[in-house]
């Protein structure tokens, strides 16, 4: 017998054993009578917990592999956590410095990998147990780890087999630098934000001849490493001047005036500045000139030595220092406001540095080419499918992948480089001397790899890759990856051309697009706004189930949703709707009730037609990833077809004993529960337990079919509930109480219909007696006439309430709602409001007026 009220805080964690002890999670590699259906989980990082974000995507994970475990698939979701380079080792850093007063450098290397791992095994058993509490059907028996031996084996061999193809190379290049994390970032770990800076016009002298180029840039501090000025050589400005060279401001050198296509003649002056060692176009312009190179900034973003008496001073107060020389010099020629996109750091938002660098490089363009063509082929796909163009945007302009980290924390380079010859070696062991010259005095690499390098094979890796695994054969490739838009770039593209390299087929063939969740304003949710939401408190408030389908409701693929409160608990009110309802139909359905029963009445055979339509819907939402609208569509039949109207039709032939009623209500409610099974598995699951006739967990039951649909009879119940919504409506307008009846005149063609349906308009619409016709009556004096789709009805208006009274009291509400109407029209007039006020209060006293204009429009 069910509980009185349904309480998560005592359900779920008993349901969660269940399953765990059940092994329902659990994918079995041996088991070549199914079809798999495979999801890697994209890993948390082990930086500390997980956020609402990480609620949504779980969700949306569970729901399609819940799905997919009831239509019979052999499925595997695949844990796991990500070591998340440099996020975690800042955070183990801050930790420290605040804890105890230590640096990574005074512990040294091996002594803060010690920290780390500490930091990973707390975090990351939070992590786990977080996931679980959120339902996650994961096959917890394989959790992996991004540094585990396995995946560590995998990357290294990853590593050689790339540098045997001659697609790892370490090279001088310009990189992202972050000044803050000291690392190198690839390009896609770079945030660029417009910004409004300055465009300072600089001139340089010509040497021997009093005349000057003027130059234009936005970072003045920089032209202490300028190696040349390049102008167009078509733009007949100065082409006499090619060859010649100008005395660098500031400093003692000349620098050449070279010809370049490069410039835009249209740019600024037309004379650009070329700083190699700090520019990437710059750098590709000194190669084709071959220029020498000067780095002039140094790993924290302030002058180094080749600065002369800048030396020292921060990027920002080299420039002002820079600026104020040229201004005394008489060399700065004007400054202009400019408008440019900058470079940010994705993990602490400092503005980047391009800085020419000794780095680790991937090729790509070899790598790249392939993984274009899966996309445009459609042997991958993008859902929504706009992502795909934004993918293959990027791929198709992609860069070489800088791929080296200067960090303790991840997994070191498998490069030695002999201390005798300067051999490098890259290898799947450790050598023990060099091959060149036999010397055994081998520094290994002290850089790390890039985080993404590793997660790129996670799909893989996971199933025990480079080992040609059971677990491999069976469950690769998987079949769809869920991910947010923002690292459609950083992972999903690196994680197709690894297949495709190493296995020679994509790692899937779906990728799931989801947005962000955002506040109630809309707002990205942060620490410096203090506006994160923890779901584990929203799960102690409302219950996994509310949260669950709090964040998928109503959320199409790819578009960011907001948190809100009251959404949470209108999925939890529904919850316990379901569980009120489940209760009511155990007081009557018996063990004899589970099989569908002839003789069905219209408004059985109206709520199996609508079941079926909803159940081919959902399913087909399901197949298309559109959970949000499935959910919606659940909701709204639960909710306002079987709670509101099914089960109040048919209370009086349940208390006569009907048993045809009792097992379509069985057949509704079953098929509910597995419907909504995907999307709220705790009280589904609960409810499942207690219903007769079960002999197994609803997890792992048949996903519903639909059965024999009766579709005329459904649209005449569908005529026969407008008509009472209608009737209902109006009388709650004007107060009539439910226990005064009225007589009912009801004009249609559907006469057949609303013959049927006078038991259940005189029961719900309060008419004491009905009249159906087709004639409409000659007179409408007295009659409140009220119209649907299908029939018009006739009520004596003088029987539901006192004329006289009901005159004042919609006088009396007129009068309130113009008064509001007036003052709100004036609110909205006033620019002192409408300028100053936050633009969602504005629009939403607009949505309040149009709303009593409707008020006003009825009471006329």
């Amino acid at each position: 017998m069910m509980e009185k009220t349904y309480d998560p805080k005592q359900v779920e964690p008993k349901i969660y054993k269940m399953w765990l002890d059940g092994g329902y999670f659990h994918a079995d590699e041996n088991d070549n009578t199914r079809e798999t259906f495979t999801i890697a989980m994209p890993p948390p990082n082990v930086t500390s917990q997980l956020h609402y974000g990480h609620a949504f995507e779980h969700a949306m994970i569970d729901v399609i592999i819940r799905h997919k475990r009831m239509q019979g698939y052999n499925t595997l979701w695949m844990p796991g956590i990500d070591h998340a380079g440099i996020a975690t080792q800042i955070r183990v850093e801050e930790f420290l410095r605040k804890e105890q007063g230590v640096t990574r450098h005074d512990l040294g290397r091996e002594k803060f990998l010690e920290h780390v791992w500490e930091w990973k095994n707390k975090y990351g058993d939070r992590i786990i147990e977080q996931s679980k509490l959120l339902g996650t059907s994961c096959d917890w028996e394989r959790t992996r780890f991004t540094m585990d031996e396995g995946c560590s084996k995998a990357v290294r061999e990853v590593f050689v087999r790339l540098y045997e193809q001659g697609l790892i190379y370490k090279g001088d290049r310009i990189i992202n630098w972050c000044p803050k994390c000291t690392t190198a970032l690839s390009d896609a770990e770079v945030e660029h934000e417009e910004s409004e800076g300055k465009l300072w016009h600089i001139k340089y002298p010509i040497k021997c001849s009093g005349e000057f180029l003027t130059v234009a840039t936005t970072r003045p501090e920089t032209m202490l490493g300028d190696t040349a000025v390049a102008v167009n050589p078509n733009d007949e400005r100065y082409k006499h001047l090619v060859g010649k060279t100008v005395v660098l401001p500031l400093t003692d050198r000349e620098i050449p005036i070279v010809a370049d296509e490069y410039v835009e003649t249209e740019f600024g002056t037309g004379c650009v500045k070329i700083t190699p060692c700090h520019d990437p176009n710059d750098f590709e312009v000194a190669l084709r000139h071959d220029l020498e190179r000067i780095l002039v900034l140094d790993e924290n973003a302030c002058v180094n030595e080749n600065g002369g008496k800048y030396k020292g001073l921060t990027r920002e107060k080299a420039r002002l220092a820079v600026i104020k020389d040229l201004t005394d010099l008489g060399l700065l020629e004007k400054t202009e406001t400019h408008i440019h996109n900058v470079g940010h750091c994705d993990r602490c938002k400092t503005i980047c540095e391009p800085i020419s660098s000794k780095q680790w490089f991937v090729r790509m363009k070899k790598l790249a080419a392939p993984a274009i063509e899966c996309v445009k082929s459609g042997e991958v796909r993008f859902v929504p499918e706009r992502f795909s163009k934004v993918y293959l945007n990027w791929m198709e302009n992609v860069r070489d992948w800088c791929v080296s980290r200067q960090l303790w924390w991840g997994h070191r380079i498998p490069a030695f480089i002999c201390q005798d010859c300067g051999e490098i070696i890259v290898a799947r062991e450790d050598p023990a001397a060099c091959g060149k010259c036999g010397s055994v005095r081998l520094e290994q690499e002290s850089d790390v790899l890039d985080t993404w390098f590793s997660s790129a094979l996670w799909p893989f890796a996971t199933l025990g890759w480079p080992d040609e695994t059971p677990a491999l054969q069976r469950f690769y490739p998987t079949q769809v990856m869920v991910m947010g838009y923002e690292i459609i770039f950083l992972w999903g593209a690196r994680m197709i051309f690894s297949g495709i390299n190493y296995l020679g087929k994509p790692p899937f063939h779906t990728v799931v697009i989801h947005g962000m969740v955002r506040d109630s304003e809309g707002r990205k949710m942060s620490k410096s706004l203090g506006n994160g939401v923890d779901p584990v408190d929203v799960i102690n408030e409302y219950g996994t189930d509310a949260l669950r389908m709090s964040v998928i409701t109503g959320v199409g693929p790819g578009n960011d949703t907001r948190y809100f409160p009251e959404k949470c608990e209108t999925m939890r009110n529904f919850c316990n709707k379901l569980w009120n309802a489940s209760r009511f139909a155990l007081m009557h359905v018996t063990p004899e009730d589970t099989e569908l029963k002839d003789g069905l009445c219209l408004e059985d055979k109206w709520i199996l037609t609508r079941l079926y339509q909803v159940i081919g819907e959902v399913t087909d939402n399901l197949e298309r990833y559109e959970l949000g609208v499935a959910a919606g569509k659940l909701y709204d039949f639960v909710w306002g077809e079987l709670c509101d109207w099914y089960i109040e039709l048919i209370k009086p032939r349940l208390l006569d004993g009907d048993t045809i009623a009792r097992s379509v209500l069985y057949r509704v409610l079953t098929d509910s529960l597995k419907l909504l099974h995907p999307f709220i598995p705790y009280i589904t699951e609960e409810i499942w337990q207690t219903l007769p006739g079960m002999d197994k967990a609803i997890i792992v039951c048949d996903w519903p079919k639909a059965g024999k649909m009766y579709n005329n009879e459904a649209a005449g119940m569908e005529r026969v509930m407008d008509a009472i919504r209608a009737i209902r409506a109006r009388r709650s307008e004007l107060n009539v109480p439910p226990s005064k009846k009225a007589p009912l005149t009801i004009v249609t063609e559907n006469t057949a219909d609303f013959e049927g349906g006078k038991a259940y308009i005189a029961r719900l619409a309060g008419a004491s007696e009905i009249t159906v016709t087709d004639t409409a009556p000659k007179s409408r004096d007295g009659l409140l006439s009220l119209t649907t789709t299908a029939a018009e009805l006739f009520l004596p208006l003088a029987e539901l309430v006192d004329l006289e009274e009901e005159k004042k009291r919609r006088e009396k509400q007129l009068a309130k709602t113009r008064a509001e109407i007036k003052a709100l029209e004036a609110k909205l007039a006033n620019p002192g409001f409408t300028s100053k006020a936050p633009p969602q209060v504005v629009e939403g006293e607009r949505v309040k007026l149009e709303e009593l204009k409707k008020i006003e429009k009825k009471l006329l």
